[in-house]
């Protein structure tokens, strides 16, 4: 839901900075958590690496659209 809404305030570059280093935090966070806890290899293990990975894509592209230059 919140990268609808982010799709939407693409022209709000202060808002796309923003939310690029809170998903800066939580890839930093989340890739810690999968690989410093132990976890037996299942679905949800997948799912959780899948999520933050596409969390590194959405940041990635948050940046983009946070520090280009205005036309």
């Amino acid at each position: 839901m919140l990268l609808i809404w982010l799709w939407f305030k693409l022209d709000d570059q202060k808002l796309q900075k923003t939310f690029a280093w809170i998903n800066v935090v939580a890839v930093i966070v989340g890739f810690w958590v999968f690989y410093g806890v132990s976890h037996p290899a299942g679905t949800l293990a997948t799912w959780f690496l899948v999520v933050n990975w596409v969390n590194v894509i959405i940041a990635i592209l948050q940046f983009y659209f946070g520090y280009r230059k205005a036309n």
